[in-house]
């Protein structure tokens, strides 16, 4: 007899979701907004400092804090993620996905380890969110 998950939960890491879109800008772009001051606010949090490194910490003015596991310029982000008031840590894949159409990036947020499914429900509105500024930021005539 096997024990019935509900959507988004995981054998072995809590429950998990996922969000992408494609934006109408190349991969280099797409980078580079992401990491700007004003991309990197919407998912990240308001941050003076942080360096995007394998091993690098950061906390946010909110008190979100982290450490990066894997960079990979123009292509991924992997981090240990915690929001403030959180009593876990979650990770947090950020991908830049080329696409078959010149000039345009899918951007994919996948987050692990959520508590339960209200939490992966929040997630999900957050990283929606998350995305929507990023594609009204490049539909504004975002550059680099």
């Amino acid at each position: 007899m096997s024990t019935q998950r509900v959507v988004g939960q995981t054998a072995a890491a809590g429950f998990q979701i996922g969000v992408r879109r494609t934006l109408s800008l190349p991969q280099e772009e797409a980078w580079a907004l992401l990491l700007s001051p004003q991309g990197r606010k919407l998912w990240l949090g308001e941050i003076t400092n942080v360096e995007f490194s394998k091993g690098s910490t950061f906390e946010t003015v909110e008190g979100h804090c982290g450490e990066f596991r894997v960079v990979k310029p123009l292509e991924q982000l992997r981090l240990i993620w915690q929001p403030a008031g959180w009593l876990d840590a979650s990770t947090l894949q950020i991908r830049l996905l080329p696409t078959a159409h010149a000039g345009k990036t899918t951007i994919s947020f996948h987050q692990e380890k959520l508590d339960n499914a209200e939490r992966r429900e929040v997630m999900k509105t957050h990283w929606e969110d998350v995305i929507a500024g990023l594609q009204a930021m490049a539909d504004n005539g975002f550059t680099s």
